[in-house]
This record gives C-alpha cells, sequence and structure tokens, in this order.
C-alpha cells in the first residue's frame, strides 16, 4: 500500500469513529411498574412538558452534567432538541413559575445511583453502565 492509500485509509477508518455514538439507555427504579416508555413520553417528562411517570407518579427527573456527550445525544435522539435549546426552554419554563428542570448529576455513576435509590426517578446513562440496581424503560441510538 502506498502512502497515500495508507493515510487515505487511516483517515476513513479515524472518521467512522467520530460519528459513533454509544447507546443511550432510559432508566427507572428497579421496582418501578413501568415495562417501557415512548420517546415522546420521556421526551415530554424533560422538556417539563409533564411531571408523571406512566404509573402517575410525580416524575423525579435526573439530568447528566452539561458537559456530558452522553446528553447531547440523549436531548437530540429523544426530544430532536440541542441540549442547549432544552437549556433555554427550561428558562422559560422556570421563569414562568410552571416548573423545575432536572437535577443534574455529574456522571452515569451518579444517575444510576440516584435512579436506584428513588423510586420515581428517571434518568438516562450509556447503556454499558446499565446493571440490576436499574431498569431500562427505552433505549436510543
Amino acid at each position: 500500500m502506498n502512502k497515500f492509500k495508507r493515510l487515505a485509509f487511516l483517515a476513513g477508518f479515524a472518521l467512522a469513529g467520530v460519528g459513533a455514538q454509544a447507546q443511550v439507555a432510559v432508566i427507572v427504579n428497579s421496582k418501578n411498574a413501568a415495562a417501557s416508555m415512548t420517546a415522546d413520553q420521556v421526551a415530554s417528562i424533560f422538556l417539563g412538558k409533564s411531571s408523571t411517570l406512566p404509573n402517575g407518579a410525580t416524575a423525579a427527573a435526573v439530568d447528566q452534567a452539561e458537559s456530558a456527550a452522553v446528553r447531547e445525544h440523549f436531548y437530540s435522539k429523544v426530544t430532536g432538541k440541542q441540549a442547549a435549546q432544552v437549556k433555554a426552554a427550561w428558562s422559560r419554563i422556570v421563569f414562568s413559575g410552571k416548573g423545575t428542570p432536572p437535577k443534574e448529576m455529574a456522571n452515569s455513576a451518579e444517575v444510576k445511583k440516584f435512579v436506584a435509590a428513588n423510586p420515581d426517578a428517571i434518568g438516562y446513562i450509556e447503556k454499558s453502565a446499565v446493571d440490576g440496581s436499574v431498569k431500562v424503560v427505552l433505549t436510543v441510538d
């Protein structure tokens, strides 16, 4: 393989990984009765349009840190919005006194720990971080 072909191959290989994102799992407490949720149901909670889980309980939604790649991936796939657009929408909701945004956690481990300890919690983590302490109700690519 000549030098040019080798460089082109390596560049193509490197770029292939740029677009690849890990799957994101929307999680609830393992004791939650919900077996699954639609993307619309999840989006409604994380956009402040609904505050209840399918079982009628008030949702305790938790977000990833603003700097987390999983946060941007979650919002773009589930809500169709960028994280910055979601933040702006929450600013309007808070200003109008109609709600408070999801509590922010530093990383997936903290989100999982919070959800595992709170029966009405809902959050999202990398699918690879899921274990028996939480239940997956939606997976997004």
